[in-house]
């Protein structure tokens, strides 16, 4: 009953230590009557106790299955004592050794069938991950070609009407204004350049969250929060810029992170906010930047067809670029009827 211990280990050697005792017990009682087996009148079964686990051990866990039928039907042979046949003995050594083998077999092909079943479960889907990303690809490449087609040339047609108002124009005030529309058109172009090329290369995205282009103007000792403070300080919103801190420390990728969700709260208070004013505080730390963008509660009427022109998930976009970059984000109302990020 010891090498019971490390049947699942060693499984035919326990079935081969069995076997040689029931052989052993068998002989003893033609060489040393009542050594080993104290009936011998053929009422017993001359197995050790050990048998029926060692048997079903070894069909279970062995990685050499036909060694393990070859000792077992020496032990059932043994068991049933074919020489001396008897049905009650031999009723016994099947119950005691085939039996258990027979069980062990089963088990063994349930768990088999449950690892093939699982393997084909996980192989598929993996494979329909794999449709599933290859089908987004196409898609991106899809919208990317009608950004490309469609708002790319809309919006050169709105550079260029723009550029001829400010040559043709007299007026001064038309001009700069028709040069600020310019401008801004300029910029949208080369951020819908930069989309196009994320939506046909998702790889591109790492570099189009780690750095601020060049043609941009914003590196990493001037965000350009500035400018977007400006920007919506000329459109009539409050705007309060507050910088503590050595940004020089900080990395383009977190420069390009900071920038956009300034960007993207001044938009949503020109939308969503009219009339409030917004405080911007920016605290340059050794491994972090704090920043924090807060707008009070509106004052104007909204303007519903402004404010439903987006497509809602602003906010969600802000998050995951913040969580790109390992940091968190927050954002919510504020009980003075604003609202904070």
């Amino acid at each position: 009953m010891v090498v019971l211990v490390v049947r699942r280990v060693w499984p035919l050697f326990v079935l081969g230590v069995a076997t040689v005792s029931a052989v052993l017990m068998s002989l003893s009682v033609w060489l040393v009557p009542g050594l080993l087996v104290t009936s011998v009148d053929g009422s017993g079964v001359w197995v050790p106790l050990a048998a029926p686990f060692a048997a079903y051990s070894a069909v279970v866990y062995s990685s050499r299955p036909r060694g393990a039928w070859v000792l077992t039907g020496v032990l059932t042979v043994v068991a049933t004592r074919l020489w001396e046949l008897s049905f009650a003995v031999a009723a016994s050594g099947v119950l005691l050794t085939a039996v258990p083998a027979l069980l062990g077999m089963y088990v063994a092909a349930r768990r088999g069938l449950i690892v093939a079943l699982t393997e084909r479960a996980e192989r598929a889907e993996r494979e329909q991950f794999l449709l599933a990303e290859r089908a987004r690809a196409e898609e991106r490449v899809r919208l990317a070609g009608e950004m490309h087609d469609v708002v790319t040339h809309r919006v050169s047609l709105m550079v260029l009407q723009a550029g001829a108002l400010r040559v043709v124009s007299s007026d001064e005030r038309v001009r700069a204004e028709a040069e600020g529309l310019r401008a801004a058109g300029c910029q949208a172009l080369e951020e819908l350049r930069d989309l196009v090329g994320v939506l046909r290369s998702p790889e591109s995205a790492v570099g189009l969250v780690g750095g601020v282009g060049d043609d941009g103007g914003v590196g990493v000792g001037d965000w350009g929060l500035s400018v977007l403070v400006e920007e919506s300080r000329a459109v009539g919103v409050e705007v309060v810029l507050s910088e503590s801190g050595d940004r020089s420390v900080s990395s383009p990728v977190v420069a390009r992170t900071a920038y956009r969700i300034v960007q993207e709260a001044l938009t949503n208070v020109r939308k969503h906010a009219p009339g409030s004013g917004v405080r911007v505080e920016v605290r340059y730390e050794a491994d972090r930047v704090r920043l924090r963008v807060r707008n009070s509660a509106p004052t104007a009427a909204l303007d519903r067809e402004l404010a439903s022109s987006g497509s809602g998930s602003g906010l969600k976009g802000l998050r995951q670029r913040v969580e790109l970059v390992g940091g968190t984000f927050e954002s919510g109302p504020r009980p003075d009827g604003g609202f904070h990020i």
